[in-house]
């Protein structure tokens, strides 16, 4: 049986909640969530790999049960996000660590390699994406609003933070969307009921073109420090496209590259494939 401890800590002010399983003296993985979730979507990967690893999964800013300051008091960037991480890191005294990254938790990750690439042992990229070709034509709403950041544009996007995308979301691309516990987005809709979290969301959909505007650090960061990367890709995802996964290995020929017959929340459906992946992958890490 694999003890998961619930803990929160301080940094910077900011309550950041976060799960941690696994001996301390084990390489340790930085699991990194997405957009609308939190660590909850690791609950059954920390499982998995906690016999062998050391496992630490924060909830970002504004999101799970992590702090969600006022905008006033707080930039919603993914700039501060990686920063406020970043700390969290060495608050809990981590020194080197591979890290997991889906969805927003890849700039955030990718963000602090490139300023601490002596921390980073290996990459883990779960539809996390790096490359201009892995955005599908999903983002086009969002490009219009990176153009032209009007309250039009901004509330055209209102929907996107709806139950009932957020239940497409996990769902699209699945075989079967039977397999797709309601746990999950339930939780990810409770949280997104929160007065001000939508436009905290907002905030941070319009500043994913700053993540864009930095796909060049991040490949310069690969060349340079070739981290062993593993991507493990829902093909199906319908925001982050299967070229996307194989650009990789354009700036780290080494890279290795697995899909899975599933959508964007690959974990929901395959976190015993991925796992057995991740394990064999991290196994050959010196």
């Amino acid at each position: 049986m694999t003890t998961v401890h619930y803990k929160t800590t301080k940094v910077d002010g900011l309550d950041i909640a976060y799960r941690e399983a696994g001996p301390s003296t084990a390489p340790t993985l930085l699991l990194l969530h997405g957009f609308p979730s939190s660590s909850h979507m690791f609950r059954d990967l920390i499982p998995a790999l906690a016999d062998k690893f050391h496992i630490v999964a924060p909830d970002l800013p504004g999101f799970g049960r992590s702090s969600m300051p006022s905008r006033s008091e707080f930039a919603y960037t993914f700039d501060h996000l990686a920063d406020v991480i970043s700390r969290f890191t060495e608050v809990v005294g981590l020194k080197k660590f591979g890290i997991y990254i889906f969805d927003y938790g890849s700039p955030v990750g990718l963000r602090i390699a490139v300023k601490h690439p002596e921390r980073i042992s290996a990459i883990i990229s779960q539809n996390g994406n790096a490359y201009v070709e892995g955005l599908s034509d999903g983002w086009n709403p969002i490009r219009s609003y990176w153009k032209d950041p009007s309250d039009a544009n901004r509330d055209a996007l209102r929907g996107f933070l709806s139950p009932e995308t957020t239940y497409w979301q996990y769902t699209h691309g699945t075989t079967d969307p039977t397999l797709v516990s309601p746990d999950g987005y339930s939780l990810d809709d409770f949280y997104m009921a929160r007065s001000g979290a939508h436009e905290v969301q907002l905030d941070l959909l319009l500043d994913y073109a700053s993540n864009v505007a930095m796909y060049p650090d991040f490949h310069a960061y690969f060349k340079k420090h070739q981290p062993p990367i593993l991507a493990v890709w829902g093909k199906n995802d319908p925001f982050f496209l299967p070229p996307g996964a194989e650009a990789f290995k354009r700036d780290v020929p080494g890279a290795r590259i697995e899909f899975f017959d599933t959508g964007h929340f690959a974990l929901e459906t395959h976190h015993g494939e991925i796992a057995k992946v991740i394990r064999d992958f991290l196994g050959n890490v010196s």
